[in-house]
């Protein structure tokens, strides 16, 4: 199995803890592409910046579609002569998930944010759920998230660091001990089951904290990569109708040569496939 990691910001610091703690997650039968958005922000805090970032992502997963060698996409060669995929899924690796779950539809393979991940990791192991953040004004990205995943009514709260980070690259270090107080915290006081620490960021600190929060700890990257393993075992199939198909062909202008071709690609697919038979209706009564 092969998949593709993407780092939604430009920090090379952050890719190299996602990649750490990729690599440790992973299962020996899973090799790893991780890569860096090509343009965007040092670090995501905002709605505004993380519609930036899922420009970049969907730049990649579309490099990544078009490209021949290392294909993925929606059922058309694929990158490998016996029709099987050079990339089985791709890991959206920053908290809040920019541009998701828009990118599901651009692929033939699961595409899965590690906030999704956590969530669902969380809510496997407990009942309510509290996410720690790295900084205050990233809270109500963070909420809509959850809220969009359908997630709201098991949040037990959302705790971060209230001081400037001097480097994202160094966020476990400077805040190790705040966010260890944080943790313990949600638990104590907000009721939390399980804690989420969230964001790229913090990839790899709860295997440092184990035994030291009396509650489950979810770890971003970690539930990212093995719930795309999962999923990509399961092969449930593609989106060919629903929400999730590629979306319909229409006039457009000024995208990017890769993006352009994945869409095609997308939109191909589709068309070919076969209809999808009408439900019958229930005779009257």
């Amino acid at each position: 199995m092969k998949l593709l990691v993407i780092n939604p910001n430009i920090s090379d610091d952050v890719t190299a803890l996602i990649e750490a703690e990729a690599l440790r997650s992973a299962g020996p039968d899973t090799e790893l592409i991780v890569r860096t958005a090509g343009h965007g922000v040092e670090y995501i805090e905002t709605r505004f910046e993380s519609l930036i970032a899922a420009g970049a992502v969907a730049e990649l997963i579309a490099e990544y579609a078009h490209d021949g060698g290392a294909g993925l996409g929606h059922g058309s060669g694929l990158g490998h002569e016996d029709g099987s995929a050079a990339v089985d899924g791709v890991v959206v690796a920053a908290f809040g998930d920019p541009g998701m779950p828009a990118l599901k539809e651009l692929v033939d393979v699961p595409v899965i944010g590690i906030t999704e991940a956590a969530l669902c990791a969380a809510a496997l192991q407990g009942h309510r759920f509290s996410i720690i953040a790295i900084s205050d004004r990233i809270q109500a990205w963070y909420l809509d998230c959850v809220e969009r995943f359908g997630f709201a009514g098991r949040l037990a709260s959302i705790r971060s660091i209230n001081q400037s980070l001097n480097s994202i690259g160094s966020v476990q270090a400077d805040f190790k001990e705040t966010l260890l107080a944080l943790s313990r915290q949600a638990v104590a006081e907000d009721g939390a089951d399980v804690v989420i620490l969230a964001g790229a960021p913090l990839a790899g600190l709860a295997r440092e904290l184990e035994g030291q929060i009396p509650v489950p700890v979810v770890d971003g990257i970690s539930a990212g990569i093995r719930m795309t393993e999962a999923v990509v075992a399961l092969k449930s199939g593609v989106h060919r109708g629903g929400s999730f198909a590629a979306p319909p062909v229409k006039r457009r202008r000024g995208l990017s040569e890769n993006l352009d071709a994945a869409l095609s690609a997308a939109q191909s697919a589709h068309v070919s496939s076969p209809p999808v038979p009408a439900t019958p209706a229930l005779p009257s009564r």
